[in-house]
């Protein structure tokens, strides 16, 4: 039974997926300045809408999280049945966020674990649920795997058994940004920056190759060692990544599931 505590996390997790939807200028990503997005060729509202759809999938993760009370092989292979079925949903809404689905899964869970946990007590947790081997995983491999055996990408099995310290990087990203004065939008952007320059990600890997990968990780830290895109020469470096990637067709989407992921944990710790 989903209980109205499992319900609100599920619909805090997904506010901080629709918050990262429309953060903007993100680079190369979908957001609220596109209708129609070149390098998914998904409309923005399309995302909105879909991503609703995580909800009960998630709130379900919550919950059964919550009755088995330890982050066992048995509950690991729930979530992850949980997780194919909610899957499935969220493409006939009209597909996406794998990634978030995934990160928000496995951080919703770690958190109705432990319901007075914050940060890194939450990922260490996430991280012993992704350690457990998925035996019913279907055999063909996706992208994200293809990549992660042919270069060695930890990909984002890899980011969740390691504990997630993209989104921990993100969190301290954050909380260093709003220090020094930055908006929140700026903060938000300093932070998907900071996951950009140095994550490998899969998808962009399987898109544009190593030398692509470099690139945009080159592109993400000229951005913050500018001084962030509240000062005048970052946002200028972020307008012409942002350009760049959007001629290429390059699409950053590893990133956008561990900012969801930061912002949510960030949401449960200062109640933003």
């Amino acid at each position: 039974m989903i209980s109205r505590e499992d319900g609100k996390l599920a619909r805090t997790a997904v506010s901080a997926l629709l918050e990262q939807l429309a953060l903007a200028p993100q680079p190369g990503l979908p957001d609220p300045r596109d209708l129609a997005v070149r390098a998914t060729g998904r409309d923005h509202r399309a995302l909105l809408w879909s991503a609703q759809a995580l909800v009960p999938g998630l709130a379900a993760m919550a919950a059964a999280a919550r009755r088995t009370g330890a982050p066992t092989p048995a509950l690991c292979a729930e979530l992850r049945a949980i997780g194919r079925c909610t899957e499935h949903t969220v493409n006939l809404a009209g597909g996406g966020h794998q990634g978030a689905l995934w990160t928000l899964g496995l951080l919703t869970a770690a958190t109705a674990l432990g319901p007075s946990a914050q940060g890194t007590r939450i990922t260490d947790t996430a991280k012993q649920l992704a350690a457990h081997r998925d035996h019913s995983a279907f055999r063909h491999p996706s992208h994200g795997s293809a990549m992660a055996a042919t270069y060695g990408a930890a990909g984002a099995r890899g980011e969740a058994r390691a504990g997630f310290p993209h989104i921990r990087r993100a969190l301290t990203a954050l909380r260093t940004a709003r220090t020094a004065g930055a908006t929140e939008s700026q903060a938000r952007l300093d932070a998907l920056l900071t996951v950009m320059a140095t994550l490998q990600d899969t998808e962009l890997l399987y898109t544009a190759g190593p030398a692509g990968l470099r690139q945009v990780q080159t592109g993400a830290r000229t951005v913050l060692e500018a001084g962030g895109t509240a000062a005048p020469a970052g946002a200028e470096a972020l307008t012409a990544l942002d350009a760049d990637l959007r001629a290429r067709s390059w699409s950053p989407r590893g990133s956008t599931g561990l900012l969801a992921g930061a912002l949510f944990l960030d949401a449960l710790t200062s109640g933003r």
